[in-house]
């Protein structure tokens, strides 16, 4: 489990999560955007709950491996949310590197 240091104060969160949201706020940082997300964090109570962190270029935060016997927030669903909004802020592009087999070349009629 993670501990995410932000704004003076720690919020426990996944593994998995933590990560998505450091590449999320570099990838927003380097197009000098922000945006808000919620992702799930482990209460002082130590059960389930909610945090809406404000990631961008002037995010300070730091995530540190936390030794705990509380449960991870689990939530893929959440990760691939936080991956699939860091992959639109970095658009990849695959080039063919065979021609297509099946086109017909002959462009005289």
């Amino acid at each position: 489990m993670k501990a995410l240091v932000y704004a003076g104060s720690e919020f426990l969160t996944s593994d998995a999560i933590a990560q998505a949201l450091m590449d999320y706020g570099a990838a927003l940082a380097e197009g000098r955007n922000a945006a808000t997300v919620e992702i799930p964090i482990v209460g002082d109570d130590g059960t389930i709950t909610t945090a809406v962190f404000l990631v961008g270029p002037a995010s300070q935060i730091v995530a540190r491996e936390v030794d705990t016997d509380l449960s991870e927030p689990d939530s893929p669903d959440v990760v691939a949310h936080l991956e699939g909004l860091t992959r639109r802020l970095h658009p990849t592009a695959r080039a063919d590197t065979e021609a297509p087999t099946d086109m017909d070349w002959n462009w005289e009629t």
